[in-house]
């Protein structure tokens, strides 16, 4: 099987047939991917044993900062990393076609809510936007760019003009999203409190050490409280994944996470990665992400959470010893 099937057969993918293409992609990785075949030689995993995508060994995320996770030999068009703080080794995940990427964060927003180009994107990402190499702001990039109103773009520490500007979209009835990190939607909420109730409020995790952590649900409860909003929307996504997650306020299912088309979310046991658990149990999350196509598409990560029969996940924690950083985590 070479790529441009596989990117045929990922394009016409469907649920019913995720399991035989991820196992596909799984063969096309273990020859292709130097660090990947490495990983699972020093496993003693054959890759024509694996049968099954349960049978597939996640590859342990933080080797994205101290490896080159490429299958096949191709060109760099750009690099996400993730934000460290001092003394940290940022994550690396280099990206071989940056339109591919967008065009799946533009499938996995529709999936979820709508096309970007039918509203108006407001982005409070200070942090995001203070370095270079964010995934979440070349998303939110492409969303500002797609879409038709001019009052889209992002706000950097003008918390002034954003509050006008959210005005202007309520005044207009303008479908509009404000898309937010935790700490910047909560400086918002303190100093501008101020009746969203039409507006999508969605938050993407990080404090990034400028606040004291909160649970979700805490930072929901401020944020609904201060923008009169019955409920808050959370992406999911890091570096490592280049599909993303959507939570909607929906009555007893707040805190779960639906993967994109190309995205789904696997639970094992903390003390064995190679051991699943049962659906509403606790466990590592592990993702497929169809969309990696290019580097790796098998990935456990260092958080803690459920998977559900419908395919849903929550996020409940974080490994202990694992580092602090800018993907969507506060531990409940």
């Amino acid at each position: 099987m070479d790529r441009q099937d596989l990117l045929s057969k990922i394009a016409d993918l469907t649920p019913e047939n995720f399991g035989a293409v991820a196992l596909e992609v799984f063969r096309f990785q273990a020859t292709g991917n130097k660090v990947y075949a490495r990983f699972l030689e020093l496993l003693g995993k054959k890759p024509a044993t694996v049968r099954d995508t349960l049978e597939i060994p996640f590859l342990p995320i933080s080797l994205f900062k101290s490896y080159s996770i490429q299958t096949g030999n191709w060109d760099v068009q750009t690099v996400f990393t993730s934000s460290a703080t001092t003394g940290q080794t940022p994550s690396k995940h280099r990206v071989r076609d940056l339109t591919a990427y967008l065009a799946n964060t533009r499938l996995g927003f529709c999936s979820a809510y709508s096309d970007p180009s039918e509203w108006c994107t407001l982005a409070l990402l200070p942090s995001y936007l203070e370095r270079s190499g964010s995934s979440l702001v070349a998303m939110a990039d492409y969303f500002i760019r797609l879409s038709p109103y001019a009052q889209s773009g992002f706000f950097l520490n003008d918390l002034n003009a954003l509050q006008a500007t959210l005005f202007e979209c309520i005044e207009k009835e303008i479908p509009t999203l404000l898309l937010g990190v935790s700490f910047a939607l909560l400086d918002f909420a303190e100093q501008y409190p101020m009746d969203l109730s039409g507006i999508t409020i969605m938050e993407t995790g990080g404090m990034k050490g400028r606040r004291e952590e909160l649970t979700r649900s805490a930072l929901h409860r401020i944020l609904c409280e201060a923008f009169n909003v019955p409920g808050i929307h959370s992406e999911y996504g890091m570096t490592e994944l280049f599909s993303q997650a959507y939570s909607q306020p929906r009555v007893g299912m707040d805190s779960r996470f639906v993967p994109g088309p190309l995205l789904q979310a696997v639970a094992r046991e903390i003390n064995d990665p190679f051991a699943p658990v049962s659906y509403g149990r606790s466990g590592v999350l592990q993702f497929i992400d169809l969309a990696n196509l290019d580097t790796c598409s098998f990935l456990a990560t260092e958080d803690i959470g459920k998977v559900y029969p419908d395919g849903t996940f929550e996020v409940l924690g974080r490994l202990d010893a694992a580092e602090l950083r800018g993907c969507n985590l506060m531990v409940e």
